[in-house]
């Protein structure tokens, strides 16, 4: 294995450009991978060109810039993997009434699991990518430490949880210390073909944004096994739901109903197969449980830590007291109540420096 080499996840964007750049610019012997991990002929939804991440045009601008500096690029095909690991449970996770966020397993099983497989066939120590997050080690307690990014509004620590000691040990964030407009800057200083390429918003394998329209194309059989259900309002009913995998805590629009006033999905229950509704304060809650427990800057959360808490990627977080916490999972007080608790969804402790201390998949809140 060499000391300096390492494997650069090269998406075809501006950020992963820039990372390799940084790099190579450093010293390293970079070796630029792009994952080739769906085709839109397999997802559906695909736009009349095809411009996304795992695109011809992608792979193009990512074999654009190591030619540009001279290092190798290979193109890895990942799409089994991926299937498995992350739209498989994509599909089943809605199927039982959660939301799930797929680039945290992704992450977690595909860009740090396969690329350092990758790595050690390349004899490469580490792996980088884009994304804006600072990994440092504590030399008092030998762990590698997951931190806030320098930019708040792009930083990407809260999907990345996941991440194992081991896979946190063997990498690299170049774009942790940046801001966006920063790195834009440093694209253009460098040349890059990418510097002005917008920024991708959606899943990258739902490029429509219709989680319907894919759950229908991918598992036909069984959406057409679907029933519809009773929804709920205060304990009576008041309509019907055309099917549990259609919902998300939350939601507001595409409900059907008319109530004269804005109402939004508080519960879903799968067993009953029934939604229940409610007013807007209806959804806040301030207990929540959470499970498949990954413990980053920390070993065990005492209860009674104060810790800041992010349900959601575009959350700022909230003040939350730790109750419990196991090796598997934790629950939390939040100090005030929060809205939209949802099952299925990531939750990330932090400290207040900004340190990722532990995240784990929301399971039920009361």
């Amino acid at each position: 294995m060499k000391d300096n080499r390492v494997i650069v996840a090269m998406s075809g964007g501006v950020d992963s450009s820039v990372a390799a750049a940084l790099l190579h610019s450093q010293g390293y012997d970079v070796i630029g991978i792009t994952m080739k991990t769906w085709g839109f002929m397999e997802v559906g939804g695909a736009p009349k060109h095809e411009s996304g991440c795992c695109s011809l045009d992608a792979i193009y601008d990512a074999k654009n810039v190591a030619q540009k500096f001279g290092f190798p690029h290979y193109t890895v095909d990942f799409t089994k993997a991926f299937e498995s690991a992350v739209i498989d449970d994509f599909v089943d996770e809605y199927l039982a009434g959660r939301t799930p966020n797929p680039c945290v397993v992704c992450n977690r099983k595909i860009k740090w699991e396969e690329l350092l497989k990758k790595a050690d066939d390349l004899e490469a120590k580490y792996v980088a990518t884009g994304h804006y997050a600072i990994v440092e080690k504590n030399e008092t307690t030998n762990r590698f430490m997951l931190k806030y990014s320098n930019d708040a509004k792009k930083d990407q620590s809260y999907a990345l949880w996941g991440l194992t000691q081991e896979s946190l040990s063997r990498t690299i964030f170049p774009l942790g210390e940046f801001t966006k407009i920063e790195v834009r800057d440093l694209a253009e200083k460098f040349g890059l073909k990418t510097a002005k390429k917008p920024d991708s918003q959606e899943i990258c394998f739902v490029a429509d944004n219709n989680y319907e329209r894919f759950l229908r194309e991918r598992i036909p059989d069984v959406m057409n096994q679907i029933e519809g259900g009773a929804i709920l309002y205060k304990g009576e009913v008041i309509g019907q739901h055309k099917g549990i995998p259609f919902y998300t805590i939350g939601q507001r629009k595409g409900l059907g109903l008319a109530l004269g006033k804005p109402v939004y999905v508080k519960n879903i229950d799968r067993e009953t197969n029934m939604i229940e509704i409610g007013d807007k304060e209806d959804l806040y809650e301030n207990i929540l449980y959470a499970d498949d427990v990954n413990y980053v800057s920390a070993d065990l959360l005492e209860p009674g830590t104060i810790v800041r808490a992010k349900i959601r990627y575009l959350d700022s977080g909230s003040q939350a007291e730790i109750i419990e916490s196991n090796e598997s999972s934790f629950s939390i007080n939040f100090l005030e109540p929060k809205s939209a608790i949802t099952p299925g969804q990531s939750v990330v402790l932090y400290d207040e420096q900004g340190y990722v201390l532990a995240g784990g998949i929301i399971s039920k809140n009361k």
